[in-house]
């Protein structure tokens, strides 16, 4: 059960974002439909070719016999949910285990309208090698070095679906210290409708999710509509990152995407993001690329510079070519 004496100030601090009890636009959201992602089981003769195909007409699929034990992630999220338990001023004011005081972030410093507001929690945890011995951080770096591999395994196959050949380039640029797994928990946000996570697209290479309970709250864009995803704990849900849209000339598409607050119920979810290092050249070898090349480490300059100056990531839009 929730406990309110965890649950971050969100409304005593963004209370002057809701006007008059003003609910969001939710854009046209399709509340009936909920959508069925396409399923890749990895195991199947024909994953490759499936994956290739969903990555470039959904942006977005599901994984199945991925690897990853369904134990794991079950106890994965017990240690989570004991996590955001501890009272609000003790995750602020407590380093969790041995993480960096900023993993812990909740609302949005720089929100200044209620669409740039997400009602959530996070610990963002960076792929480094702790010296903690507790039951949480062993679990905790098991999920990472778990979903680094499946991550890897699951880049290098759509990186084949851009060349045609066995180009492992972009896997190869990988590094653990650059890459992170993130625990969010969404509060419930009765008052007014409200984004658990305001639409974007994932800075990253790819992007692994697991929702890991059964009431929901993703959405993504789809034909100039927000559909709901239907949640599967059993399953894990892949998209493609920004990186990855440039990396292959807009053939795999970054999809926006977002999180809706529930009235009643919090929400929990893991998602761990596959990032190359900093350094590391974005460009594609088509003839006529879409965009600049950049390096990451540019490209996370440029995103954290428009969102102090505009309040929302530009993105891609930035390095695109002028026609």
């Amino acid at each position: 059960m929730e406990d309110v004496q965890s649950n971050p100030p969100l409304m005593a601090t963004y209370k002057h974002l809701f006007v008059d009890g003003r609910r969001l636009d939710d854009g046209a959201v399709d509340c009936n439909e909920c959508l069925h992602l396409p399923v890749i089981d990895l195991n199947s003769a024909a994953a490759e070719v499936d994956m290739v195909r969903a990555a470039s007409e959904w942006g977005f699929f599901q994984v199945t016999n991925h690897g990853v034990p369904q134990a794991l992630l079950r106890e994965l999220h017990e240690e989570q949910v004991a996590v955001f338990r501890r009272p609000f001023e003790q995750k602020v004011n407590e380093r969790l285990l041995d993480f960096s005081p900023e993993s812990y972030r909740w609302g949005t410093p720089t929100a200044n309208c209620l669409e740039q507001l997400s009602w959530s929690e996070a610990y963002h945890i960076p792929m480094t090698t702790g010296s903690g011995s507790s039951r949480c951080r062993a679990v905790i770096e098991e999920v990472s070095k778990a979903m680094y591999e499946l991550a890897q395994k699951l880049a290098a196959i759509l990186m084949r679906g851009i060349t045609g050949g066995g180009e492992t380039m972009m896997t190869s640029t990988t590094r653990e210290e650059t890459c992170f797994l993130r625990l969010n928990r969404y509060p419930p946000c009765a008052i007014s409708s409200a984004f658990g996570l305001c639409p974007h697209t994932d800075s990253d290479l790819l992007t692994i999710l697991h929702q890991q309970d059964t009431i929901g709250g993703l959405q993504l864009l789809k034909g100039g509509r927000w559909v709901a995803v239907k949640p599967d704990p059993a399953a894990l849900i892949v998209n493609v990152g920004d990186l990855l849209q440039a990396w292959s000339n807009d053939l795999y598409r970054s999809v926006e995407h977002r999180v809706m607050a529930n009235a009643t119920a919090e929400r929990f979810s893991m998602a761990f993001f596959l990032c190359p290092s900093y350094d590391t050249i974005i460009q594609s070898s088509h003839a006529n690329a879409s965009y600049r090349s950049f390096t990451f480490g540019e490209y996370r300059k440029q995103i954290m510079e428009d969102v102090r100056s505009t309040g929302r990531k530009l993105g891609l839009q930035r390095f695109r070519r002028s026609t």
